[in-house]
């Protein structure tokens, strides 16, 4: 009777875990099939055919504003369609003006719009490019899984919203983000509790600190915006905007250092410091020194 009630225990596991890896499969598959939507920087390949033969075959970047410029039509905007809604958005005009029954093809080269940052406590970590968006758990296991000395908690910084387009202007000051996510992996790693599994945002840094390091807010500097390496880097008495920004890898091409912003939290108010860091570089203004829990924000050229 031992070995019989063995045999049934053991068939029930197995199926147990047959059903298990169904749901898996079912829901990865769900996940993976899910269209994808084209972003900034984005590369695209588009081919266009007419009359049988191929008309146009072209690499194209997708701008920061989420425009392309379409061959034959010009300027149009790719940012939140998918490839397949971006080749009807071709097809019908040229259908219209320039070819009989025209085919789009569109695909994309190379994904640069869904990307993430992760560092701390993390075997890899870095920048890591995704083709479809992510989760907090996701981003970990692409980081190759966390550090048995991690703290207890996650830290998600999350960019202030594009500056927007107002009237033909962009705002001078956007809203700023002073307090991080906080993730509690206790409940997420060690318990498996999901409902704290929170999707990410495009250009997200997540930060996982050593269980020994001091609290966040005492120890830690934000560095966002456009530099090589946004995220959270240790605070150090006498460190300086220029500092960070160095620290943070340097300017990126699209940078405007002149508008630099250090946004510092004064008890229930912010404090918004504008500091011009290319007239620092060349020698003419003295550096602003930081203070722990200060982001420093390098906004993009307006050219």
């Amino acid at each position: 009777m031992s070995v019989m009630r063995e045999l049934k225990s053991g068939y029930i596991l197995f199926v147990l875990l047959q059903i298990v890896t169904f749901i898996f499969s079912i829901s990865t598959y769900a996940r993976e099939g899910k269209a994808y939507l084209i972003g900034p920087n984005d590369v695209i390949n588009i081919i266009i055919f007419a009359g049988g033969e191929k008309q146009h075959d072209a690499d194209l970047t997708v701008s920061s504003h989420g425009t392309i410029n379409a061959p034959f039509i010009g300027t149009i905007r790719a940012k939140g369609l998918t490839p397949s809604q971006l080749e009807v958005k071709i097809a019908e005009p040229l259908a219209e003006e320039y070819f009989v029954n025209p085919k789009v093809n569109i695909c994309i080269k190379e994904y640069h719009s869904l990307h993430y940052y992760i560092s701390g406590a993390v075997k890899m970590p870095g920048l890591y490019e995704m083709t479809t968006e992510a989760s907090l758990m996701e981003l970990i296991a692409k980081a190759e899984g966390v550090l048995s000395e991690r703290g207890n908690l996650a830290y998600i910084m999350r960019s202030p919203a594009t500056n927007e387009t107002m009237a033909g202007k962009k705002r001078e000051n956007p809203p700023f983000r002073t307090e991080p996510i906080k993730v509690d992996l206790q409940r997420l790693l060690d318990k498996g509790d999901m409902s704290v599994n929170l999707m990410l945002e495009p250009g997200d840094v997540v930060y996982i600190p050593l269980q020994k390091s001091l609290d966040l807010g005492e120890s830690i500097i934000f560095v966002e915006g456009q530099v090589k390496m946004p995220g959270l880097y240790d605070y150090q008495p006498g460190m300086t905007a220029m500092n960070a920004c160095i620290m943070a890898g340097g300017f990126g091409r699209f940078a405007a250092p002149n508008r630099t912003r250090i946004i510092r939290k004064k008890e229930d108010s912010l404090e918004i410091i504008k500091i011009n860091l290319d007239d620092v570089k060349k020698g003419k203004i003295l550096d602003i020194e930081l203070k722990s829990g200060d982001r420093i924000h390098v906004p993009e050229t307006w050219l």
